[in-house]
């Protein structure tokens, strides 16, 4: 497999693994890897398949729900500056939120997946095209009552997190939220990454496709019923309405240029391995003199806050290997999503997408890919060569 980029001595074995893992993978991919504010790996290989030319050095794509650790951290900044409090109720930045019973709904439960707003409901009339439309996507949440009482219980917020978390962060600071992103953290570090895609840079994009089969509503219907989950249940019909939709748009709303256009903060983000790469960096160290956070805050951004909680309801029925852990906004290191092992944090994105930082070595990572082949129940097989011949490489 022919990879192209640039490796620092002793990380050669990096550029090998990746080769490997992207051998029988039909698209392309991106690997950046950063040690204490010093790029070492910095590869890409394969294809862009649906515009059939190679995927390079300069090539974009969408990164999924790598999105939200951009999300999490604009959201720790403005708590740093003494902007956001974490522990305020979110109708203290939003008003209007207050509405359905949710004026004691605080900011960290948006955070931490733990508000009962993880998907709008079926009668919401908010659908993928919706989406795109940020007024209606925070005003159909804004008068939603949560599914159960937040920060008792916890359940991964699909699409709904960047909505929430962008409309406090644009009610703050007056700003949308690809346009706070791009000013606070895209332009100081010179990232080729963005929330609302400009036009002008449409034509990098690597579209994204998969070779895993869509589980339709009924296969899901059907797996549900037979664990004994009761589906005509308020927080049951929603969760198979997010699927549906969350479905409908990964692979038809987000292919489109209006897909993104749009600011989607949970999963719309595109960009490549390099920019992700160096975010995670400038978080734990500086990069070229930028420090986005300070070594404290980055601290309790990764300190778990959702251990001792479940998930709600009949979801408390489904068995997982293991269920997604959360700092304020960020995974932390689980069976299916290793990162770099305990004191890990970063986000995954759908189909196999993966950032991460580890203070305790330096490092900072991102793989970015354009097909879909993540099952999300165990480690991507992209993955694992990669960060084993890291672990070799830093000695940790």
């Amino acid at each position: 497999m022919k990879v192209d980029g640039t490796v620092l001595p002793g990380f050669e074995a990096v550029r090998e693994a990746f080769a490997i893992g992207q051998a029988s993978d039909q698209g392309g991919a991106q690997l950046c890897v950063y040690q204490r504010g010093r790029c070492v790996v910095d590869l890409w290989t394969g294809r862009d398949k649906l515009r059939n030319r190679p995927y390079g050095e300069h090539t974009i794509a969408m990164l999924m729900s790598c999105t939200k650790a951009a999300v999490a951290l604009c959201a720790n900044m403005l708590s740093e500056r003494g902007q956001l409090d974490f522990d305020a109720p979110v109708a203290h930045y939003w008003p209007e939120f207050a509405a359905a019973g949710k004026e004691g709904v605080l900011v960290r439960h948006l955070l931490t997946h733990s508000a009962g707003l993880m998907g709008y409901e079926p009668e919401s009339g908010v659908g993928a095209l919706e989406m795109l439309d940020w007024q209606t996507a925070t005003r159909g949440l804004a008068g939603m009552a949560p599914l159960w009482e937040p920060g008792t219980a916890y359940f991964y917020h699909f699409v709904t997190y960047g909505f929430l978390l962008g409309e406090v962060i644009r009610r703050l600071t007056g700003k949308s939220f690809g346009r706070y992103f791009a000013d606070e953290v895209a332009q100081p570090l010179g990232l080729e990454l963005w929330i609302g895609l400009p036009e002008s840079e449409d034509h990098r994009v690597a579209v994204h496709f998969s070779t895993l089969p869509v589980i339709s509503e009924e296969q899901w219907r059907t797996l549900f019923t037979n664990v004994g989950v009761e589906l005509n249940t308020r927080l049951m019909r929603t969760l198979l309405y997010t699927f549906k939709t969350t479905d409908q748009a990964i692979y038809g709303v987000m292919t489109t240029r209006a897909g993104r256009a749009a600011e989607i903060p949970a999963g719309n983000g595109i960009g490549t391995a390099r920019a992700l790469a160096t975010m995670y960096a400038a978080m734990i160290g500086a990069v070229d003199g930028v420090r986005l956070i300070s070594h404290a805050t980055m601290e309790r951004a990764r300190s778990e806050q959702t251990a001792g909680l479940t998930a709600p309801g009949e979801l408390g029925k489904l068995s997982r290997v293991e269920p997604q852990r959360f700092g304020f906004g960020f995974e932390l290191p689980r069976a299916p999503e290793p990162m770099f092992g305990p004191g890990s944090f970063g986000h995954a994105g759908a189909g196999g997408r993966m950032g991460f930082a580890h203070p305790e070595s330096g490092v900072a990572a991102a793989y970015i890919c354009n097909n879909m082949m993540w099952n999300n129940l165990e480690p991507d097989s992209r993955w694992t060569r990669w960060t084993a011949a890291l672990h070799q490489a830093v000695g940790q």
